[in-house]
């Protein structure tokens, strides 16, 4: 496109649109799309998507589902039965207690989360982040003309920040704190002492709202998740949100929910009543399903993730300069190849994490995502949803492409 062009297309699109961020997950998939179609053998560790299948009994209920015309609008904070099974799922592995009408079913939980930034902030409010985050936070908030804080906690840190970071960061125009555990990208978890010393310092600051972002909830390899929601002094002001697509191997069915104080999610409903209605009724179905079975499936899921992450572990291990923590949840590491930096091959100059990126997917057709994205610039995320066979060919791949520069 010509600059002249280009600038008319600018001036057409609004504002917000203009200063929105292309995703860097999606944009890198969208690049390993393009290789793969000239015939190239791509290995992609950008995308966070389980290569499971959805469980058969699942996906059985959706094909009911159908056939017994689940076909017209549902409710727009969803169906009452999925409500009330996600009410029970809380208070049976979390000891939370939520009421059907503090719910509400989003199409993702990507949804669910831009719905509470939409319906809790005005123009400037701030929000703290924790970086390394999820690469959607930021934006998120800048199309609801809010203002992102970063807290930076980094890999000698487990990427966790403290409580003493998190009270320097609070001022009276702070409204909001959104936060993952089990953390994409970095795969890490708080504990529960951990999220109590944090929840201590919100107890102090009543005018700080707390999303938790819980979407990898039974992705964790050692213990048991904990919810910053089950501190009492701060319970009023927490949104929980998660859904089915990282837990159920179903990213395409888009199903995400949360639970709020019912001032906050009646918000909710009425800005999903104004943009979707609500979720695919037939995906719906399949989430009940999903939640009010037993968790066979999700195990196995677990288990060949946690080989994975010990097998992708070791291998970036062997890489010379590069530093790794051990994630403890999710499907992702999060590894510091600062020292590759300013290095060449003598064709290519490496200056930062995106040139890395690219210079190992344009030489040895393994896609990985730039830390840039996820507010560690030092860093670039692996997601291991995907194969041991492929994960150990992408790795050999990158060190070969690795040695090449000096």
């Amino acid at each position: 496109m010509q600059n002249k062009d280009l600038k008319t297309t600018m001036n057409i699109i609004s504002e917000r649109i203009n200063n929105l961020s292309e995703s860097e997950t999606l944009a890198m998939a969208r690049m390993s799309r393009q290789l793969k179609a000239q015939g190239l053998d791509v290995i992609s560790l950008s995308l966070g998507e389980p290569d499971f299948n959805t469980p058969e009994h699942i996906k059985q209920a959706a094909k009911d589902a159908i056939d017994q015309n689940f076909t017209y609008y549902p409710p727009v904070n969803g169906f009452p039965e999925l409500r009330e099974a996600i009410c029970r799922k809380f208070k049976n592995e979390n000891n939370l207690e939520f009421k059907p009408e503090q719910i509400i079913v989003s199409t993702g939980a990507k949804q669910s989360i831009a719905n509470v930034v939409m319906s809790l902030l005005n123009s400037g409010d701030e929000v703290i982040i924790p970086a390394p985050y999820w690469v959607s936070y930021k934006e998120i908030i800048k199309l609801a003309d809010a203002k992102p804080i970063y807290v930076t906690a980094g890999i000698e840190h487990d990427f966790k920040i403290t409580p003493a970071q998190l009270e320097k960061a609070i001022t009276p125009a702070t409204k909001l704190f959104i936060f993952s555990s089990p953390c994409n990208p970095t795969g890490s978890v708080y504990t529960k002492q951990e999220l109590k010393a944090l929840a201590d310092v919100f107890a102090l600051h009543d005018h700080v709202y707390i999303l938790s972002d819980e979407i990898y909830e039974h992705i964790i390899f050692d213990g048991i998740h904990e919810s910053i929601a089950q501190f009492e002094n701060i319970r009023s002001r927490i949104i929980v949100v998660n859904g089915v697509s990282k837990s159920f191997a179903m990213t395409g069915w888009r199903i995400g929910y949360m639970a709020a104080s019912p001032e906050i999610a009646d918000a909710c409903n009425k800005l999903q009543g104004q943009i979707t209605s609500g979720a695919s009724s037939i995906s719906q179905k399949a989430a009940l399903a999903a939640l009010t079975g037993d968790l066979s499936s999700v195990n196995i899921m677990l288990r060949a993730f946690h080989e994975r992450r010990d097998l992708l572990v070791k291998l970036l291990n062997e890489i010379p300069g590069v530093k790794t923590n051990v994630p403890q949840g999710a499907f992702y590491v999060f590894p510091d190849f600062s020292y590759y930096f300013g290095k060449t091959d003598g064709k290519v100059t490496v200056n930062n994490a995106p040139d890395l990126c690219n210079y190992i997917l344009n030489k040895v057709y393994v896609a990985i995502v730039p830390g840039n994205a996820f507010g560690d610039p030092n860093c670039i995320r692996f997601s291991y949803a995907t194969s041991k066979e492929l994960l150990t060919e992408a790795v050999t791949r990158i060190k070969t492409a690795l040695a090449d520069l000096y």
